[in-house]
């Protein structure tokens, strides 16, 4: 019997082991703080780039040579990821929005699928809403410049160590004559080192 209860137990405590080997942990990390995990294209990343990206593009003479007697608008079109690893390519461009309109230095526009849906609730409101509180059609401000880019990488391994090359390149162009205005570039090398795993 107490062979059998030994027995038991034992199991019971291997069982105890497996599952606490195999439970999760969590942790809560600063936002502005940088974690690299992989070595691949990250939060931080995304973020540090955005904000040097329009920190210069503000900095340069398009914005002291516009006259037009208001803020230039401006719209974010396409950033092509032409990288080697899956990017969310949206939240470079929402990092990308937030940064020139907390610049305070030029309007922004919505981007073509957000402008389907606000119409699409003007058109709601026509039939809808009280008189006095409807937004009228035909009203919508025209942006004066479209950003776009493209996001690269080049990837240099040697056996258990890489070099990870990203280059971001950003273009401002004049929706009036197509005249590029300004032109961006910021790059990223990360050495990315990884241990053999040993059984």
């Amino acid at each position: 019997m107490s062979h059998g209860l030994s027995v038991r137990t034992g199991v019971a405590l291997l069982a105890l082991v497996a599952v606490s080997a195999c439970s999760t942990t969590v942790e809560r990390l600063d936002l502005k703080e940088a974690k690299d995990l992989s070595g691949a294209w990250n939060d931080t990343d995304s973020r540090l780039v955005s904000e040097e990206m329009i920190r210069d593009s503000l900095s340069r003479a398009w914005l002291q040579e516009w006259s037009a007697g208001r803020r230039p608008t401006v719209i974010v079109g396409e950033v092509r990821n032409l990288s080697h690893e899956h990017i969310n390519v949206n939240t470079f461009t929402l990092d990308v929005e937030r940064a020139l309109i907390n610049s305070g230095k030029v309007d922004f526009v919505a981007t073509k699928t957000e402008r389907k849906g606000i119409r699409e609730e003007r058109k709601d409101q026509d039939i809808h809403a009280r008189e006095d509180t409807r937004n009228p059609m035909g009203k919508e401000l025209g942006a004066d410049f479209i950003l776009t880019g493209t996001i690269n990488t080049i990837v240099d391994p040697s056996g258990s160590t890489q070099v990870r090359f990203y280059q971001v390149n950003m273009t401002l162009t004049s929706l009036a004559d197509n005249r590029k205005v300004w032109v961006g570039q910021k790059e990223i090398r990360k050495l990315v080192t990884r241990s053999k795993l040993r059984l």
